[in-house]
């Protein structure tokens, strides 16, 4: 429980007040913030929203982060980024809302102090109500407490009327209750089903897309709204061992050339591998991988079609992650989600792209033993140990809104685990939201092409026969709620990829796709 001191109240009071209040659950404190000063002794749990729609907003968003954790605010849970139209003075830019979870010894007026600061330190000033702004950061929740002064209100009093700050908030919770301070923000909504109640009277997850309100993705310079359609991510392996097309792409030559087919066929995302994940492949060294991949890495930038198209490198190594970025890629593809580098969060916090944290029990050499082969329940265990790595990524400092989650079709799994995978992403994203829903909403990547379970179940031993079943095997992760598809043949998973998306949208939307 928190502790503050008031001029001119006896301590003896205050302690009786706070042992009444305590068990409440949750306090309320009224005070003229210029005659009190405030000491406090314990970690409170805090809740805080970010805006901005002035500049960079994204560097905004990046330096207040930053300028927060100095200030002694202690973040530990980001919400999905959300682009949202102006509201109340509709004349101006489109802003991106999110908002946080941290702990904090600061008192309410402390961090509201702590947070004008950084706001001014960033550039703003007065300006007018509900302006244009760089930075604006408000308190929506203290604690267990609720305050009341002449230049703060804890609940926020408007929080309930807006949904580009009811989604944030919602996505800092859990559909499970993890705390009795979550519960006390529950009581707060003054409604009897609590702040999920008080989301679903607003719209919900049906505002999403509507009301100028999406969910969206920082990568290449842009904002990516993954919701629209499913994308295409091509592998391109410049590596002599892989299971599929090891040795093929070796040259920059052959690597640019099929980097260029990919394109021309429709291809979303260039993925380039300089090193084998396939099962007993042998480990490489940075310096080698670096070889392998920078040569083609600037190759493929350096070609007109690669305009407009996203690069993607597949490595565990945090030293190959930070020179690729360096070097142009958009993103990082991870198929250890950190197991096998200790600095690949450091390194990923501080670069600006998207990370893709896919599930895998050991290391390739291991990942098949029969006791990385044991599931209690493939999906839920899945889920709580993919969520266990992406928990500690964004305590590290990856927000949530770069996250992509990867289930690892034939890491670690036997040939019925991976059609439980391909058939269980809706319950992945349930297991996960129990504990966030910021990240149950991260975008789905799935990568069973031309898998050896495939092979197994369509008696096909060689790995470039296997397109049919891995097309079969794409139609049913789509379907299901996948949002990237990592494919060798992109031309003809293209296709099936925009017959779900068309069935998909006619399902959620019918008269809007007839028309």
């Amino acid at each position: 429980m928190s502790m503050f001191k008031y001029l001119g109240t006896r301590r003896s009071q205050l302690c009786a007040a706070r042992n009444y209040l305590k068990v409440l659950g949750f306090s309320s404190f009224h005070t003229a913030p210029n005659s009190s000063i405030e000491l406090h002794t314990q970690d409170e749990e805090v809740v805080i929203a970010l805006g901005s729609n002035v500049g960079d907003r994204l560097h905004n968003f990046k330096e207040a982060l930053k300028l927060m954790r100095k200030s002694g605010i202690h973040i530990t849970r980001h919400a999905s980024l959300y682009e949202t139209a102006p509201a109340y003075v509709t004349d101006q830019p489109r802003f991106l809302n999110s908002a946080v979870r941290a702990v904090t010894k600061l008192g309410p007026h402390e961090l509201l102090s702590a947070l004008k600061r950084i706001e001014k330190d960033m550039g703003r000033t007065g300006g007018i109500r509900y302006g244009p702004r760089p930075i604006d950061l408000d308190i929506l929740f203290y604690g267990k407490f609720k305050v009341r002064s002449d230049i703060l209100t804890v609940p926020h009093e408007r929080i309930w009327e807006r949904p580009f700050v009811m989604a944030p908030l919602m996505d800092l919770l859990g559909t499970a209750i993890d705390s009795d301070t979550v519960t006390s923000w529950h009581s707060f909504s003054g409604h009897s089903g609590g702040l999920n109640a008080l989301w679903e009277k607003l719209g919900g997850e049906s505002l999403i897309g509507e009301e100028g309100m999406y969910r969206v993705m920082p990568v290449a310079n842009g904002l990516l709204d993954w919701s629209q359609r499913t994308l295409v991510m091509g592998i391109l392996n410049l590596t002599p061992d892989s299971f599929s097309d090891g040795g093929n792409f070796q040259s920059v030559k052959s690597a640019v050339s099929q980097a260029r087919l990919m394109i021309s066929e429709g291809a979303d995302i260039i993925d380039l591998g300089a090193q084998s994940t396939r099962p007993m492949a042998s480990r490489i060294s940075v310096e080698e991988e670096l070889g392998r991949l920078i040569p083609v890495l600037e190759a493929v930038k350096a070609i007109p079609e690669a305009e407009g198209k996203l690069i993607s490198v597949d490595t565990f190594y945090s030293e190959v992650a930070l020179e690729a970025v360096r070097k142009g890629a958009h993103l990082i593809n991870d198929v250890s989600a950190g197991k096998l580098d200790a600095n690949m969060f450091k390194v990923m916090a501080e670069l600006d792209v998207p990370y893709v944290a896919m599930h895998m029990r050991g290391d390739p050499c291991t990942m098949q033993d029969s006791e990385n082969l044991k599931y209690d329940n493939v999906c839920k265990d899945i889920s709580a140990e993919l969520y266990s790595q992406v928990r500690e990524a964004e305590m590290s400092g990856i927000p949530a809104w770069r996250i992509i989650m990867d289930p690892g079709i034939g890491f670690s799994k036997k040939t019925e685990d991976n059609l439980e995978v391909l058939t269980g992403i809706p319950d992945i994203r349930e297991e996960i939201s129990k504990r966030s829903l910021a990240i149950s909403h991260a975008p789905i990547l799935i990568g069973p092409s031309r898998k050896r379970f495939l092979g197994e179940i369509c008696s096909c031993p060689s790995a470039v026969e296997r397109d049919p079943a891995t097309i079969a095997s794409v139609t049913a992760g789509v379907l299901g709620g996948a949002n990237i598809v990592r494919v060798h043949n992109v031309k003809d998973n293209l296709d099936a990829v925009k017959l779900c998306d068309a069935i998909l949208k006619q399902k959620s939307s019918p008269m809007k796709f007839k028309q």
